[in-house]
């Protein structure tokens, strides 16, 4: 089964300095179909205008990605822990109860665009504060994330595999699912998709596909080139 959401459905924000599309609801967006799925939480594309930052904030019982499309993205917490993030690298945060973090574009001129996702983490699981590492442009797909490290991916207190999709025009991939979850998120592009339940669909950027009951998600890129996120969930 898949269900498709576009871009234009999404929640949006725009405060000058900050500039947002919503999967899920989050701060002010709020809508009651949307509030998470499965395990992941929260689903954000954002730019941040140079020399911006968000108010510190804490991360309750969640592992928090930022995949880095444009800019730079300084982290810092109360425990005084510095760490950047450039264009084409994915990192990790994964805070306890006690920590706060504040985000911030470190460029003067450069606006700050990235994609970040809440999964929820189980906080007696041990791991590390921070993980990165830079995305290989010449892979049709990449492990960015699993629940132990696989292919040098970033450990997740969780189990979701996430995984960061390049495609040009005539490629074709194939992809697990080993959960009852699969979500597609377009970050640039279009692509076709077909699930091992026998179920054909398109989205085109910005859009979205939530796929239930399905082993495998193939995907064409049939116009242009692509570039997207598959999130693998167990639950």
């Amino acid at each position: 089964m898949i269900k498709y959401r576009t871009a234009q459905q999404c929640g949006k924000a725009d405060y000058g300095w900050l500039q947002a599309r919503y999967t899920f609801s989050f701060g002010h967006y709020f809508d009651p179909h949307y509030l998470d799925y499965g395990t992941l939480r929260v689903l954000n594309q954002e730019v941040l205008a140079p020399n911006s930052e968000f108010k510190a904030k804490t991360y309750p019982h969640v592992d928090v990605v930022n995949l880095i499309l444009r800019g730079e993205a300084t982290y810092l917490d109360n425990m005084g822990r510095t760490v950047t993030a450039k264009e084409n690298e994915c990192l990790l945060i994964s805070p306890h109860n006690t920590e706060t973090y504040i985000e911030k574009n470190s460029s003067l001129d450069t606006p700050l665009t990235r994609i970040q996702l809440w999964l929820n983490a189980c906080p007696q699981q041990e791991s590390l504060a921070t993980q990165k590492l830079v995305l290989d442009k010449q892979a049709k797909y990449q492990l960015l994330a699993s629940p132990t490290g696989d292919n040098n991916s970033l450990m997740l207190r969780q189990n979701i595999w996430l995984y960061h999709i390049n495609l040009q025009f005539g490629d074709e991939i194939t992809l697990p699912i080993k959960g009852q979850k699969g979500y597609l998120q377009s970050i640039k592009g279009g692509v076709n998709l077909h699930t091992s339940s026998q179920e054909e669909g398109q989205i085109q950027c910005g859009d979205a596909a939530f796929i239930q009951e399905s082993d495998t998600i193939t995907l064409y890129c049939q116009q242009g080139s692509f570039r997207g996120l598959f999130i693998d969930i167990i639950s």
